[in-house]
Order: structure tokens, then C-alpha cells, then sequence
């Protein structure tokens, strides 16, 4: 199983920016598409963005579409989430996923998750 590992998160005031990585071990993540998702109270999981094993083909919600860009690098096992213009409402936890490619893509079956990033963001 690939291990996920998430890491940026942290408190800032609205308006401000944070990137999100998230470290991949094993030798086939480049198999694998790769999602942010987040959980933030009071609200259902959500699927943040999507981006597919290549890099050519990118989701976003459209809501956050203006703000957040994923990106994702395979020689370095790395995937990316570059927040900006954060607002109280984006607090929450942020995982990574990765699925094989099960379903149509953005909504693929991710199977596999890290533990989760912290963001919070003040008013």
C-alpha cells in the first residue's frame, strides 16, 4: 500500500496563504491519481481538487477554483495544494488520496489516505 503523509498546515488570518504537501512512499505513485479532500465543521467531506497520474487533466470544486491549485510532481513522490485568499470557512482538515483510476475521473475510489493537515484560518 502507498503511505501518505500530509504537511503545511497551520493558523493564519483571512486572506492569507498556506501550501499543503503531501509525501508518497512506494514505487508506483506515479500510477496513481491524486485528491485533496477536506472536513471542516459542520459540513460533509468534500473533494477539493483532483489531479490525474500524468498531471494533464485537473479538477477543481468551483467554488475554490479561483483559490486553490493542485499540482504534483512524480519524480520527487510529491503532490501539492497552494491556498490563497484563505477565509474562515476553509478551516478544517485537508487529506491527500490517491486512487487507481476506478470510476470516472474526478471521483475515482481513493483508497488510500493520509492522516491529515490542520488549517485554520481567523477572522
Amino acid at each position: 500500500q502507498v503511505q501518505l503523509v500530509e504537511s503545511g498546515g497551520g493558523s493564519v488570518q483571512t486572506g492569507g496563504s498556506l501550501t499543503l504537501s503531501c509525501a508518497a512512499s512506494g514505487p508506483t505513485f506515479s500510477n496513481y491519481a491524486m485528491a485533496w479532500f477536506r472536513r471542516v465543521p459542520g459540513k460533509e467531506r468534500e473533494l477539493v481538487a483532483a489531479i490525474r497520474r500524468a498531471g494533464n487533466n485537473i479538477h477543481y470544486t468551483d467554488s475554490l477554483k479561483d483559490r486553490f491549485t493542485i499540482s504534483r510532481d512524480n519524480a520527487k513522490n510529491m503532490v501539492y495544494l497552494q491556498m490563497n485568499s484563505l477565509k474562515p470557512e476553509d478551516t478544517g482538515v485537508y487529506y491527500c488520496g490517491a486512487g487507481d483510476g476506478i470510476g470516472p475521473f474526478p471521483f475515482f475510489e481513493y483508497g488510500h489516505w493520509g492522516q491529515g493537515t490542520q488549517v485554520t484560518v481567523s477572522s
